[in-house]
């Protein structure tokens, strides 16, 4: 080191550096107490350009059209260069094209097809970056000839690439192709094993070049410039080789071993060409002698000793370059130690076990190991195994194995000592395991999960579902733990059919685990029947089919069919062929079927749990029309005018009618005869049919039956009934008619009855009407009884009111003549005012009531008496007594209160009733601490009504 070398920490500084003295390849050494490595090769160069050579160049001459090439001739250098041309000084480089050409390997220009305005002065213009300089050389005259112009020629190849390239991988290369000739070229590219071009590849027609960036392995291979013209075509070839530079795939890794311990060490490295190894210690080069072995990439040393300790180096190399691993060997000597590794304080085992007690000292060399439990030295057998690290290993372990093991290390540095209490536990056993159970939806299980274990060790149970853990807090509705420490029980309640499967118990110490699987199965109700289809439907049968759904782990017993149609309320069972569906019939007929009526049926599936959900209806189907089979009913009739036999009947269902084209056949002859006459009717005419003839006798008998018919025929008829024929209307009015005056709303109107024939027309009852003299009341009221009842009392009617009464008989043809009208005029109205001053007195055995007089009004009628009502409450039975007087004494148990009321009665009717008035049992009058003289009257005042209340009691003396 100098002034002119200097260290700056582990860099190397170059003042004023000198070409000849400082360049060529460098090396770093680092050094401490270990050893020494080397850093990999820097090489040091200089860039330079020196100037041209100022000597005049020679004119270049041509023809026309001939092609030239102009030198460049670049001066000493060292670096790379680029090449530019001027013309004519012009400070613009020369543009390139396809007919000029500057070669970024030699400098020089090219122009394929010289023009008479390229005539002039020509100057290379060189530059080197690294040495950031540029010099121009000496001008190049370029004249045409004069002897003619350069007819058309093939191309000729002037600048070509070499025939062999190489380039880095990663790299980009360039390759130079271009040719002279008369038509200027055109330059194309290719591979010459006929595989395209990747997209990557850059081309430019108008230069020359082949510019192939990043270039890898499957880049490699001949590459062809082609260069054509109408006069012929040129072809230059070259290889292109993509080396790769050493890289390693394997390095060395430092390595602390024992003393005679042996060491392999291994690198490799992946390049092309394909790298060497050679291998340094301490910077030094590494050689193959009586202990070492080197061969290629690997070292091996099988015994080591302390002077093998050092700073390693594997070296990988090719032509390219070269690459440094580097690692560490230390060799080392030294007594057993337990201090970084001691053997475990407390190992636990539990009994029919195993363990192994670890004893891993640092010894160089390896250390011998012997055991010793407690005083004694360890015998070792088929129970108790020396590890090959040392450790022991115990096997079937007894609660006789528990004690203190104590390690002993030795090697020639020295002896150590370290020992480890073994603690032996009773195991954890199931003891009561759970069992496979067969169980219906809907019920609670509960599975067992008991143990026995050592009562030092806690047991943690857990339980899991189909390989998934029950968590018990996340609120799981049906799971639940149950039980105490040695007892972890899984309650299922309400078990649904999801809950079939696995299920585990684990049971788990700080030493053991123990677990117990269990299969579950829910069996349910089996699931919906699938594909129900309608396979063929006559008039009144269907052939279904079906799929099984779901059994739900309980086998089908038995399938039920269903129906519903538009007349039916929800779903219908039906009846099939075969009568009993069991669980392997998916085929059945339904019989007993309605003709023309739409259906939709489905399937019910049941086992020994229950009946399931019902399938998805099949598709609305109707039967097939059929002659009508059901007759009307409740065939009967009458009434009607005279001449008029009416017959009725209840309408047979839509749902029976069987098909299209309904009607009724109505069939009648008179009683005794032969001939029936018989009559057809559309539906749309409802369920009566009117014939009419003059000839018909008044109320004559005739036979009728009704059937029924459609487009398919006729059907069934109905049983065979008795229905008169129509009839006159009464022809005599009722006589002895007369009316009385009960109250002022009431009259009774009476008469005498007819007595009545065929001739004088049949009597059903009797029509009352009654009206008023009054202009302003233009409708008669009416009443009408039946039979042969001759008095009716009419109601709600105006008080001192004048009505007139009239009764006519009547029968189903209609009304007779109106009996002579009779007068009436009803009572006054009863008084309107109620009863007052009531007074009322309690004695030992009655009750005393007194109130005023009431004076009727001139439109009122007069007060014939008094009406008392009493009961017990609002809801009990109401008790009466009248008296002519206005006073009244009533004799009831004092055990219940009382309620009563007072109205007047006159001819009118009863009048208002008083105030309510209440009268309160004994006992409530005679508690709670009230105080009241025998002679203290209460009178309590409500409007313009007083109501006195006289309350006697008897208090002890």
């Amino acid at each position: 080191m100098s002034y002119h070398y200097r260290l700056v920490g582990g860099s190397l500084a170059i003042n004023n550096p000198r070409k000849k003295q400082d360049i060529g390849t460098y090396q770093c050494l680092a050094t401490n107490s270990f050893g020494t490595i080397l850093s990999r090769k820097a090489k040091l160069q200089f860039a330079y350009l020196e100037n041209f050579e100022m000597k005049t160049r020679s004119t270049v001459s041509v023809r026309e059209g001939q092609g030239v090439v102009l030198l460049c001739g670049p001066p000493p250098h060292h670096g790379g260069l680029s090449f530019a041309w001027t013309f004519n000084n012009n400070t613009l480089y020369v543009q390139e094209d396809r007919r000029r050409f500057v070669s970024q390997e030699t400098g020089n220009l090219y122009i394929a097809k010289v023009e008479p305005w390229d005539v002039g002065n020509y100057t290379c213009v060189v530059t080197n970056s690294k040495a950031g300089q540029s010099v121009q050389g000496p001008p190049t005259p370029l004249t045409l000839r004069s002897d003619g112009v350069m007819g058309e020629y093939e191309p000729k190849i002037e600048a070509r690439f070499p025939e062999t390239t190489y380039a880095a991988k990663g790299s980009s290369v360039k390759l130079e192709c271009f040719a002279l000739g008369n038509p200027v070229p055109n330059i194309s590219w290719r591979r010459s094993d006929g595989s395209s071009l990747t997209k990557k590849i850059k081309h430019d027609k108008n230069k020359g070049v082949l510019e192939i960036p990043d270039v890898q392995q499957e880049d490699e291979g001949y590459y062809e410039c082609i260069a054509e013209n109408i006069r012929g075509r040129n072809i230059a070839r070259g290889q292109l080789f993509v080396y790769e530079l050493p890289e390693w795939d394997k390095k060395i890794e430092s390595a602390f071993l024992s003393l005679y311990d042996s060491l392999f060490w291994e690198c490799k490295a992946k390049g092309n060409p394909t790298p060497s190894y050679s291998w340094l210690k301490n910077g030094q080069p590494l050689m193959s002698e009586e202990r070492i072995q080197v061969e290629n990439g690997t070292l091996i040393i099988p015994m080591l000793n302390m002077s093998d300790s050092g700073l390693y180096q594997c070296v990988a190399e090719n032509k390219y370059n070269t690459i440094y691993a580097s690692a560490e060997l230390r060799v080392i000597a030294a007594a057993p130690d337990f201090s970084k590794n001691p053997v475990k304080k407390t190992s636990v085992v539990q009994v029919g076990g195993e363990v192994t007690i670890g004893c891993r000292p640092s010894a160089s060399p390896r250390a011998t190991i012997d055991w010793r439990k407690g005083p004694e030295v360890l015998r070792l057998n088929k129970r108790a195994l020396l590890l090959e690290d040392g450790s022991l290993r115990l096997y079937n372990i007894t609660k006789s194995d528990a004690g203190v093991y104590t390690c002993i290390a030795t090697n020639q540095f020295g002896v150590a000592r370290n020992s480890g209490n073994l603690i032996v536990k009773e195991r954890t056993v199931i003891t009561i395991p759970p069992s496979n159970m067969d169980v219906t939806v809907g019920e609670s299980i509960v599975l067992p999960c008991q143990v026995s274990h050592d009562p030092s060790m806690a047991v943690v149970f857990t339980w899991s579902f189909n390989g998934n853990k029950i968590d018990f807090k996340r609120g799981m509705h049906h799971f639940e733990r149950i039980g105490g420490e040695s007892v972890g029980d899984l309650m299922i309640r309400n078990i649904q059919l999801h809950h079939t499967g696995k299920y585990v118990c684990m049971v788990q110490t700080t030493l053991d685990n123990q677990s117990t699987a269990v299969d579950i199965i829910v069996r349910g109700p089996p699931g919906p029947p699938e594909d129900v289809r309608v396979e063929h439907i006559s008039s009144t049968t269907a052939v279904l089919s079906w799929k099984s759904g779901i059994d739900n782990n309980s086998p089908v017993q038995i399938y039920s069919i269903q129906t519903r149609t538009p007349f039916s309320v929800g779903w219908q069972a039906v009846s099939t062929v075969p009568e009993v569906l069991n669980g392997r019939t998916h085929k059945a007929t339904v019989v007993d079927l309605s003709p023309w009526v739409e259906y939709e049926f489905r399937v019910v599936a049941s086992n020994s749990v229950g009946t399931g959900e019902p399938s998805n209806p099949s598709a609305l189907l109707k039967t097939k029309a059929a002659v009508p089979t059901v007759a009307p009913t409740n065939i009967s009739g009458g009434g009607g005018s005279r001449s008029e036999l009416v017959i009725t009947w209840e309408p047979v269902p839509e749902e029976l009618q069987n098909g299209e084209g309904f009607g009724y056949i109505v069939m009648f002859r008179p009683l005794g005869s032969t001939t029936w006459t018989k009559a057809a009717m559309a539906p749309i005419e409802a369920s009566k049919y009117v014939y009419r003839n003059e000839s018909i006798p008044p109320l004559s008998p005739f036979e009728v039956k009704v059937g029924v018919y459609n487009n398919e025929g006729e059907g069934t008829l109905s049983s065979v009934s008795i229905v008169y024929s129509g009839e006159d209307e009464p022809q005599i009015a009722p006589g002895g008619t007369s009316a009385l005056s009960i109250s002022a709303a009431e009259v009774e109107v009476s008469w005498q009855p007819i007595a009545w024939n065929r001739h004088t027309g049949r009597v059903l009852g009797y029509e009352v009407l009654y009206w008023t003299g009054d202009p302003k009341e233009s409708t008669a009221g009416k009443v009408r009884v039946n039979g042969n009842i001759t008095a009716q009392n009419i109601t709600g009617l105006k008080a001192n009111t004048v009505y007139f009464a009239t009764v006519r008989a009547y029968n189903t043809a209609g009304m007779g003549p109106s009996s002579a009208p009779v007068n009436v005029t009803t009572k006054k109205s009863p008084p309107s005012q109620p009863p007052a001053n009531i007074a009322w007195k309690l004695t030992n055995s009655k009750i005393c009531l007194n109130w005023e007089h009431v004076k009727t009004m001139e439109n009122e009628s007069e007060v014939l008496g008094y009406k008392i009502l009493y009961r017990q409450n609002r809801h009990s039975k109401a008790h009466i007594l009248e008296t002519n007087n206005t006073s009244a004494e009533l004799l009831v148990p004092f055990e219940e209160g009382y309620l009563i009321e007072i109205r007047t009665i006159s001819d009118g009717g009863d009048g208002s009733s008083s105030e309510e008035i209440r009268i309160p049992k004994i006992s409530s009058l005679s508690s709670g601490g009230i105080k009241l003289s025998p002679r203290e009257l209460h009178v309590l005042t409500s409007g313009i009504q007083l109501l006195s209340f006289v309350l006697i009691y008897s208090f002890p003396s």
